[in-house]
């Protein structure tokens, strides 16, 4: 028990060296980033045709049972702090881009008759997933560090912004095969447009804000671990969309997405300032 004591007693000493006002931390390491989604039903648009009129086709049509989910990713962190005081704190947070594989459940099949015969299986084992993205989420944050400046273990809240957008949108082989061959041939035929089909996909970029708290533990002069778990607000609107090769647009399926990430941090730091 004495030596438990001991060891506790060493740790949250004062030291010499403090993270205090004029400090600049460097801090590397790697975020690990679980988004907690929920999905709405898909809603479809098709193009127009007399062929989808006769047989009943809705050309806006919903999709109960459909949804979609994001992968858990992890990625390497780079993040740059500066004490505006003893206490408060402006971070600012960034690294390589995180990429998921999004995946889907339910049948996309539209209205009246021809929903039997025209139809995608979303959570088919050949669908997916059904497209990988890679996301951006540079971030600005104000923090306060509890405890006084020297002590070797400081928690800290935060709150932030992020700006997030997303590219590097590939939809999976299988699953561009199945749309392009199940809808894609089908209504290009409707239509009279191109038979040659492509699909192309793309997830709208949102503002969200980020709550966060951490530990700083202090290991030298110029040294510093720091764990944090933070909470992002996210929400994105996906589209997949199936064109003909002539420009055609024969039809575009979106569904609102709330990714709400939880992302937990390890970080190394390094202290530039006046010992």
């Amino acid at each position: 028990m004495q030596k438990w004591w001991l060891c506790f007693a060493v740790m949250v000493a004062p030291a010499a060296h403090a993270l205090k006002a004029g400090d600049l931390i460097v801090q590397g390491g790697w975020f690990y980033i679980a988004p907690q989604e929920s999905s709405e039903p898909l809603n479809t648009k098709l193009a127009p045709s007399l062929a989808g009129s006769a047989l009943g086709i809705d050309p806006h049509f919903s999709s109960p049972g459909t949804s979609l989910s994001v992968s858990d990713s992890n990625t390497p962190a780079l993040t740059l702090s500066y004490f505006l005081t003893d206490h408060f704190v402006v971070k600012l947070e960034g690294g390589v881009p995180a990429e998921f594989d999004l995946s889907g459940q339910g049948v996309v099949r539209p209205t009246g008759p021809a929903g039997a015969l025209v139809n995608v299986d979303l959570g088919a084992s050949q669908n997916n997933p059904l497209a990988s993205v890679r996301q951006w989420s540079p971030a600005i944050l104000g923090q306060y560090y509890f405890r006084n400046p020297g002590d070797k273990i400081r928690p800290y809240l935060g709150l932030g912004v992020t700006y997030t957008w997303f590219d590097n949108i590939e939809p999976d082989k299988d699953f561009e095969q199945s749309l392009n061959q199940n809808f894609g041939s089908v209504l290009a035929l409707a239509t009279d447009s191109n038979p040659n089909t492509h699909v192309s996909a793309e997830a709208e970029s949102d503002i969200a804000p980020i709550f966060n708290a951490g530990l700083s533990l202090e290991l030298d002069e110029r040294w510093s671990l720091s764990l944090s778990v933070s909470y992002l607000a996210l929400k994105t609107t996906s589209q997949i969309t199936i064109s003909s090769n002539d420009g055609t647009q024969l039809a575009k399926s979106n569904s609102k997405l709330d990714l709400n990430p939880i992302v937990s941090s390890f970080l190394i730091s390094y202290r530039w300032g006046d010992d």
